[in-house]
């Protein structure tokens, strides 16, 4: 099959015209993640629309405990494809945790996390869970109905904290509060 030409028009036939470049776009993309087993997560992409949701990475019942861990490697790689390359992470720091088990299934995640940045050279940071709150709702010990009110009220619907956390986090890093985007 031959393949289609265009003549140019008129102005750019005779040069007088330069060709324009194509649209750059002006946003760099931004993850923002609050780590467990539902993981809640928001990105910004190179268009400046904001994407977001929750992913849950629970084993079932036939599967060993670091099936997680080989589900959330992939989904990050898929949400970077997606994204067409990540300019920065940012994630939800927790330095306490209900349970052992919650504390040993976030230190995995973000073990994974940061080592996944590392190997692709995308900037990363951790966030304190009271700085992302007192962002969203004034006051760093707001409760989960709080935030979910506050982000709400920004004009997202979040399906439950998790979603509404990782919102936060995401405008509190791409608004200036978290600096860099």
């Amino acid at each position: 099959m031959a393949l289609a030409t265009l003549t140019p028009p008129a102005p750019l036939a005779s040069g007088g015209a330069a060709i324009p470049l194509p649209l750059v776009l002006a946003h760099r993309a931004v993850l923002a993640l609050d780590l467990g087993t539902t993981t809640g997560w928001a990105l910004r992409a190179r268009d400046g629309g904001i994407t977001s949701g929750t992913m849950t990475f629970k084993p079932s019942r036939f599967e060993g405990s670091g099936m997680r861990y080989l589900r959330f490697h992939h989904w990050l790689g898929e949400i970077a494809w997606l994204a067409r390359g990540l300019e920065r992470v940012v994630f939800e720091e927790v330095r306490a945790h209900a349970g052992t088990d919650a504390g040993h299934i976030y230190g995995g995640f973000l073990g994974l996390l940061t080592a996944w940045c590392e190997q692709r050279a995308v900037p990363y940071e951790g966030v304190p869970v009271g700085t992302i709150k007192r962002f969203a709702t004034g006051k760093g010990n707001a409760d989960k109905a709080a935030m979910i009110a506050a982000i709400r009220a920004r004009g997202f619907a979040p399906a439950d904290d998790n979603e509404a956390d990782a919102i936060a986090l995401l405008l509190w890093a791409t608004e200036g509060q978290g600096g860099h985007a």
